[in-house]
């Protein structure tokens, strides 16, 4: 198992900025894709970026330019960096990895959710 706490949320007005953090309780290096994911009220959750082991990155259009993943292997914490924030970006995020090179901990993870609100 592997347990994910995802933090950062909040409210902000249009054209503001949030950096959303998430502590997974495996180290990074044994986490084989790592994600941030939201779901606005009444759709379904959609992926907002992805990076797999290899160091390949995926952005979604809406968000390209605007938000930045980052982490720190000191800390062991994976970072969203969300800027020009608006207000579609409305919207529970969560962290998720999935390992996929281990048998024993083999699984798709989620952090518990964090709430961001951008304000017009």
């Amino acid at each position: 198992q592997v347990q994910l706490v995802d933090s950062g949320g909040g409210s902000v007005q249009a054209g503001g900025s949030l950096r959303l953090s998430c502590a997974p309780s495996r180290s990074l290096f044994t986490l084989d894709v790592l994600a941030w994911y939201r779901q606005a009220p009444g759709k379904q959750r959609e992926v907002v970026m992805t990076i797999e082991v290899g160091g390949a990155t995926h952005y979604a259009d809406s968000v390209k330019g605007r938000f930045t993943f980052s982490r720190d292997t000191t800390k062991n914490i994976m970072y969203l960096q969300m800027n020009d924030l608006k207000p579609e970006d409305t919207g529970v995020y969560s962290c998720n990895v999935q390992v996929r090179s281990s048998r024993t901990f083999r699984g798709d993870y989620w952090g518990q959710g964090t709430q961001v609100t951008v304000l017009s």
